[in-house]
């Protein structure tokens, strides 16, 4: 499948996605906007769909842009030998999306990293708990642009 043939396939199960191609990440990528609440499904249809077969999530991070955070997947079939790069605006005061730990188990150990890191409540996520951190850490998020550390005075 062409990029071409995957970008009208992908607009074909979420018409309402933004869909361009990723030049800044390297040739061939394409990267698909979509709302929190459209995530879940858009997920199953992309794990599912035996034309697309997107059966790895070899990356799942977060973006902090002060005034709203970024959630990030990098998808790819192992198949088909296609990427797909997906991101969702998160409310920065009340960050939440669904989780996909149960359509790609790699999310399960990413969503607990970003839920630290970033203060991302990953609804449904089955054990949802600091991954790094020590225990009293809870909600302090070291990754987001307005944490301070008032030992090691880092402000961002």
């Amino acid at each position: 499948m062409t990029n071409e043939e995957l970008k009208i396939k992908l607009a074909e199960i979420l018409p309402t996605a933004t869909i361009e191609e990723a030049a800044e990440i390297g040739p061939g990528w394409i990267t698909v906007n979509v709302e929190p609440i459209e995530w879940l499904a858009f997920a199953q249809q992309l794990r599912k769909e035996e034309a697309l077969h997107f059966n790895f999530l070899f990356c799942l991070t977060c973006i902090d842009w002060k005034t709203h955070l970024t959630m990030v997947y990098h998808l790819r079939s192992t198949i088909f030998h296609h990427n797909i790069v997906v991101k969702a605006k998160l409310d920065r005061d009340k960050p939440a999306i669904e989780t996909v730990s149960h359509i790609w188990r790699t999310a399960e150990f990413h969503e607990r990293e970003v839920y630290e890191m970033f203060g991302v409540d990953f609804l449904n996520h089955p054990d949802l708990r600091l991954l790094i951190l020590p225990d009293g850490w809870e909600g302090k998020n070291p990754m987001r642009k307005d944490f301070e550390d008032p030992v090691n005075m880092i402000r961002l």
